[in-house]
């Protein structure tokens, strides 16, 4: 009797069909599912596979497309497989290292007698469209560990021999097409058909595992999506990006600089950038306070001895700077959270006191690898708008929800979207099983109660608690990673902190620490890129300036600016003896909100011609009007 299997099928009947030769693309036939033609790969009980996958016994499955992320991620891993086999083809004597997926695309290492260029690219995706167009099958199989090393000895390719190396598997899966094999665990789809729209996009150095110690390599990033016209939209961001880039704006807006005379990672504040940066700072304080959170500061410097009470030197001292003052070692802080919790020990506390909620807008140091600097997005000294909350275990899901209900309200002002990620215990991380689960359980019992959806990120915690990560989502669709709440029962338990409870005994504080912005710096760079410079006017550093058509208009516009200066306006002048028409270049080009005209009949009326950024002009108005308007914008952060 030929045996059969029945198969599940989301949202369908189940079916009994033949096991005979039934694999993944089969069993999707059978079941009747559409768009075969867009199909990536099979899940099989959950578990992604090839499409080539062999089906032996009753199962729940589901089709896997490539307009899916799941299905994106294949094609994109499957093109970086093909842009491999190009390079070998055009580029005798390569040896590759690895190629995954990542967010939009994806890339391959390779190591070369010389370093890939730009220039190399179109010749790189030409090849990778002429292997596409053959349509070759990936075809898997699984091999003992022993002779996928020998397989890539005889072809030259030590870091894949390195890798297999350091693999401790009996057998694993190598993947081929057409003339090119590598080591992979897939899945992949199905041929090189299936990849419809990529595109080359850089050239950049490596370090092979990210050692700076080892080899040198070339890395070269790609993009790729399901069809051209998800590709066309993602370039088309791309280019916006390059114009809405951070350090480029910040350049032109005259907002900071960061000088290799001074040192990487370090930001210098150009007055127009240190007034926006206080202006944001203020604006926080100011939410702060009104949430009933306690202001805090601790010193830059700290005796190594309470880093190691804290567990930072062990866990986090690589990413510290640390210097001697009379024989006494010291740390730079990296975190803030050793004060406060030095501030919270200082006395007997009580119950009725929690929560406790301090909040610093605290500088820190961390020693990040100059390979990962990036403006302001990613720097060695930067602030956070840090806070640490204690309180009752009782206290501590209302409490995550008011962080929670914090992060809206502010979002909602910058007009980001969001989502939430949770993060769960690492392999390097201090405090008991029973805490991490303890804080992991109260994190998704808050979410959920607070109805937000999220996802888990299994070991991507911090070393001394779980957290959820908020990401934002900004104009070009891009995702940033700003505001943090980590639960943390052990710093609690390091620093001995205590309360007396209602019975009189006493009792170990829960702690959240919490961002809402995260770094100050990084979140001006993300903001900067978000409103491509063009900041709304509470924001701004500069709100208007006033412009004069003549010499003799001079006396006007500086009454005129120091009615405004006193109104609580930030303004600026251009009495220079230059053309109105390009006064008005210049200051569009500075993104000022308003550009304040005043000529010999404003003169007359007392009046003044308003021009925004954008072009329009608006009727002629008295100061006042003017002065009303500009505070009406501001206080409705516009």
């Amino acid at each position: 009797m030929e045996k059969t299997v029945r198969l599940n099928l989301k949202g369908s009947p189940p079916v009994e069909v033949s096991a005979q030769g039934l694999n993944g693309f089969e069993a999707l036939k059978a079941l009747s599912t559409d768009n075969m033609e867009k199909m990536a790969a099979i899940k099989i009980n959950g578990e992604i596979k090839d499409l080539s996958a062999e089906i032996n016994s009753s199962a729940q499955i589901e089709p896997v497309y490539t307009t899916s992320e799941e299905g994106l991620q294949i094609v994109r891993h499957s093109a970086a497989h093909v842009m491999a086999e190009a390079v070998k083809d055009l580029f005798p004597g390569v040896k590759v290292t690895i190629g995954p997926a990542i967010k939009d695309g994806f890339y391959y290492d390779f190591d070369y007698e010389r370093r890939f260029e730009a220039k190399d690219l179109p010749d790189i995706e030409s090849k990778m469209a002429e292997i596409i167009d053959k349509d070759l099958a990936f075809i898997r199989s699984e091999v003992p560990r022993e002779e996928a090393i020998d397989l890539f000895k005889a072809q030259g390719e030590p870091y894949k021999v390195e890798l297999l190396e350091d693999l401790s598997e009996e057998k694993v899966s190598i993947y081929r097409q057409g003339n090119f094999t590598d080591l992979c665990r897939g899945p992949h789809v199905p041929s090189t058909g299936k990849i419809k729209a990529f595109h080359l996009t850089n050239v950049a150095g490596a370090y092979w595992k990210g050692d700076e110690h080892n080899a040198m390599l070339s890395r070269i990033y790609g993009v790729a999506f399901a069809d051209q016209e998800s590709l066309d939209a993602h370039l088309k961001n791309l280019e916006e990006a390059k114009k809405r880039d951070h350090r480029l704006l910040g350049r032109q807006l005259d907002l900071f600089t960061i000088r290799d005379d001074v040192g990487p990672g370090m930001v210098i504040f150009h007055p127009n950038g240190a007034m926006l940066r206080h202006i944001l700072e203020e604006f926080m304080i100011r939410e702060h306070l009104k949430r009933g959170y306690e202001l805090a500061q601790g010193p830059q410097l700290l005796k190594t001895e309470l880093w190691k009470k804290s567990g930072h030197f062990d866990h986090y001292g690589e990413h510290m700077y640390f210097t001697s003052v009379e024989d006494q070692s010291y740390g730079i802080k990296p975190m803030n959270c050793v004060a406060h919790m030095l501030i919270y020990s200082s006395k007997l506390r009580s119950y009725r006191e929690l929560p406790k909620r301090y909040f610093e807008l605290g500088t820190v140091h961390r020693h990040e690898r100059s390979g990962v600097l990036h403006g302001l997005i990613r720097a060695r000294q930067f602030t956070q708008d840090d806070a640490h909350i204690l309180c009752t275990h009782e206290q501590l899901k209302g409490e995550i929800k008011s962080i929670l209900d914090f992060v809206r309200d502010i979002m909602a002002i910058f007009g980001f979207d969001y989502h939430l990620e949770i993060s769960t215990r690492p392999t390097k991380s201090i405090g008991t099983d029973e805490d991490w689960e303890r804080a992991i359980h109260a994190l998704i019992e808050s979410v959920e109660e607070h109805n937000l959806p999220y996802q888990i990120n299994e070991g991507e915690g911090a070393f001394y608690g779980p957290k959820i990560d908020v990401m934002l989502k900004d104009a070009l669709e891009r995702s940033w990673q700003c505001a943090t709440i980590q639960c943390d029962f052990a710093l609690p338990d390091r620093f001995d902190l205590t309360y007396v409870g209602a019975d009189g005994e006493k009792h170990r504080p829960a702690m959240i620490h919490r961002v809402i912005l995260g770094s100050i710096e990084r979140f001006l760079g993300i903001l900067i890129e978000h409103y491509a410079g063009a900041f709304p006017v509470w924001l701004a550093p500069v709100q208007s300036i006033v412009l004069t058509i003549t010499d003799r208009n001079i006396p006007y516009g500086e009454d005129l600016s120091k009615t405004l200066f006193g109104a609580g306006i930030r303004v600026e002048t251009d009495f220079r003896n230059e053309k109105l028409s390009f006064k008005v270049r210049e200051a569009q080009m500075k993104k000022i909100p308003y550009m304040l005209v005043v000529g010999d009949k404003e003169m007359e009326t007392g009046h003044v011609t308003v021009r925004l950024r954008d072009g329009r002009n608006l009727p002629s108005m008295s100061p006042g009007e003017l002065i009303d308007r500009i505070r009406g914008e501001s206080e409705k952060r516009r």
